[in-house]
């Protein structure tokens, strides 16, 4: 399509579109986006429907559901969407500082968490992802991931108005409200499920259902199964319809037919509905399958992308104060591309999960080398300059060891042999290993299989309470911290999983729960207690000695300009146990040094002067003075923030 005729549709589509009610400054501001976002929306519709013959019915139907959360967007929204339009990089500041949780165990509902604000606010927390808090399945809601209602919140934590003084109260505070989009999928309790259950063809449209198992069985000749131990295979058969329905990852998740424009256009009604209610950061999940296609693996496919572009384009035309993170745990090529490519670049997720750092620390942690976290860091953290990772230790989901096995390869290592050997280290089961995790979705034909755990359980803690043992407490408290002290300083948004911060281990109580004892992520789905909380101060306590150490990195960071945009390189350290990294921003320079080791390194730090470094660092976390001369010797697990004046 050539800039003449889509500025021909625009010339039609603009004067049909209602914005009554809209007022004339509001009015200018969205037709003026609207004449520089819709040759991106036009294409990449016309991409996934022009070949149908109602395509300009239903991109002038998805025009005015935007047209109409425009309409609706309150006064303060609009004020947060134009500061964001001139400063489109705000994510990347030093001051985002992220925390991830779930409502009920960090503290009970929404009027609870309200009350807990102080805390996020002391640690100095200004990017919030609240876990799924809609309405789900009483039985089965997958951790809240199965949803009946993005418009309504589950009972248990409170009302949508509730969710929405909540969120006027974290922008009060400078925080950032980060929610999930389950977008591959409903709840077989969603309304558009329950329609096409009662027999109706538009919502039955909604999803993909079959008579037989002809194409199911056509399709699964190329499928993955992702929960092969409870969730086997990727279609589920309904007695009541006497049809096979496609449930990628549990029967009671339908996978959403993006073939038909109506789930598009219903799915950025849902978008903009939670863009409206005070949302800043939408997370799409499972953004690698929403598009099916014979023949391939139904992954990473070119209309996946397409598809979230258009829906970027949409909420930068109405809700350009909300921006997209996408979460793609695939092969790392992969997960850059939801970046968006080429001339799209940042305009699909500008933030994306950093999978591959997270599986790589903890790869590095077991074996005590870092050379397969530096040359795959050296190759695959660079991305396109107007985006952002986010760089984080662990989820509420599992580990899984999403290195590209080509990197592997180039360093003569074997990766299917080395991940069998990640699972052994990190379930205990290799002579020596400090780890406390539970393997997760073992799977007999592959042998694959994932990693849960509580980060200070994965890390020794654990182990060295149990043993009451200071020397095995010693060295875990130092591989948590080190942890951090990567993530904290790379560029990105670093992401605590809530509980982390607090050193809190395992809970093993899910196995005698009948609710969750069929998936292991539960025993790292850990509530918080007020004790708990209260040790934070207490540095004779591992809580306190990790939480105070944590709050320390994120003031050091949010006090320097250096942490902000994308200025990371990976450097080689001359050491197979230290990573290094540099960073530079105006006149100030930044020397990360990490001992991923329980020995001492001696590290020669001439080599850095290469980099056109000063001669004298001033480490930012201790104020010790370090001259880039003669040897060093670190400590077990020790790191350095080095830093000129």
């Amino acid at each position: 399509m050539n800039t003449y005729e889509i500025q021909q549709n625009l010339t039609r589509l603009v004067p049909r579109l209602n914005l009554k009610g809209v007022n004339k400054s509001d009015r200018v501001a969205f037709i003026n986006r609207l004449e520089t976002l819709l040759p991106t929306i036009f294409e990449t519709l016309y991409a996934v429907y022009g070949d149908r013959y109602d395509f300009y019915y239903h991109l002038e139907a998805t025009l005015q559901v935007a047209a109409d959360a425009y309409r609706d967007r309150n006064k303060t929204l609009k004020k947060v969407d134009k500061e964001r339009e001139a400063n489109p990089l705000w994510f990347q500041s030093e001051q985002m500082v992220g925390m991830q949780l779930y409502v009920d165990l960090f503290a009970g509902d929404l009027k609870k968490l309200h009350d807990r604000l102080p805390y996020l606010e002391e640690l100095g927390i200004t990017y919030l992802h609240v876990m799924p808090l809609y309405k789900v399945p009483e039985a089965n809601s997958d951790g809240g991931y199965a949803v009946s209602s993005f418009r309504e919140v589950n009972p248990k934590f409170g009302t949508m108005a509730d969710l929405q003084a909540f969120g006027d109260a974290c922008r009060e505070r400078g925080i950032n409200l980060v929610l999930d989009f389950i977008f591959n999928h409903t709840s077989n309790e969603h309304t558009w499920a329950k329609l096409a259950l009662a027999g109706d063809q538009t919502y039955q449209d909604y999803y993909y259902m079959f008579p037989d198992r002809q194409e199911p069985n056509q399709y699964e000749e190329h499928l993955r199964e992702i929960f092969p131990d409870y969730a086997p295979g990727s279609f589920s058969y309904n007695p009541e319809l006497e049809r096979w329905i496609w449930t990628t990852f549990y029967p009671f998740q339908w996978d959403l037919n993006y073939r038909n424009p109506e789930v598009f256009t219903a799915m950025l009604g849902e978008m903009l509905f939670l863009a409206n209610s005070g949302v800043d950061i939408l997370r799409l999940d499972a953004v690698a399958f929403i598009w099916k296609q014979k023949g391939t693996s139904c992954e990473n496919l070119p209309q996946a992308h397409w598809i979230i572009q258009a829906y970027n384009a949409l909420v930068r035309l109405a809700a350009p104060g909300m921006v997209f993170k996408s979460e793609a745990i695939v092969h790392p090529d992969e997960v850059a591309k939801y970046f968006g490519e080429g001339d799209r670049a940042g305009e699909e997720c500008p933030i994306s999960y950093n999978p591959t750092l997270m599986a790589l620390l903890w790869e590095t942690l077991a074996t005590r080398e870092v050379k397969l976290l530096e040359y795959s860091m050296q190759h695959r953290f660079e991305h396109p300059e107007n985006c952002a990772w986010v760089n984080y230790i662990r989820s509420h989901d599992d580990i899984g060891w999403s290195f590209a096995d080509e990197d592997a390869y180039a360093l003569h290592m074997n990766a299917f042999d080395h991940r069998l050997f990640l699972n052994q280290f990190y379930t205990n089961d290799f002579d020596g290993s400090f780890a406390k995790g539970v393997r997760f979705n073992f799977n007999p034909e592959t042998l694959d299989a994932r990693i849960c755990g509580m980060l200070a359980s994965l890390a020794g803690l654990e182990q060295a309470q149990e043993e009451q043992d200071d020397e095995l407490l010693t060295l875990a408290i130092g591989r948590i911290k080190l942890l951090y002290g990567v993530i904290m300083s790379m560029s990105g948004i670093p992401l605590i999983y809530a509980g982390d911060e607090l050193a809190i281990t395992n809970d093993y109580n899910y196995t005698s729960d009948p609710d969750k004892n069929l998936d292991d992520r539960w025993v790292h789905r850990v509530a918080l207690s007020d004790d708990r909380l209260q040790q934070r101060t207490d540095t004779s306590t591992p809580t306190g000695m990790i939480y105070q150490s944590i709050h320390q990195m994120i003031q050091v960071r949010k006090q320097n300009p250096i942490f902000s945009g994308v200025n990371t390189s990976i450097i080689h350290a001359n050491n197979p146990h230290v990573f290094s990294v540099i960073r530079w921003r105006d006149q100030q320079t930044f020397l990360g040094i990490f001992n991923f080791s329980e020995h001492y390194q001696a590290l020669n730090l001439v080599r850095f002067k290469v980099q056109g470094l000063p001669s004298l660092l001033t480490d930012a976390l201790t104020g010790e003075k370090i001259a880039l001369t003669g040897t060093y010797n670190l400590q077990p697990y020790q790191f350095l923030w080095l830093m000129n004046e």
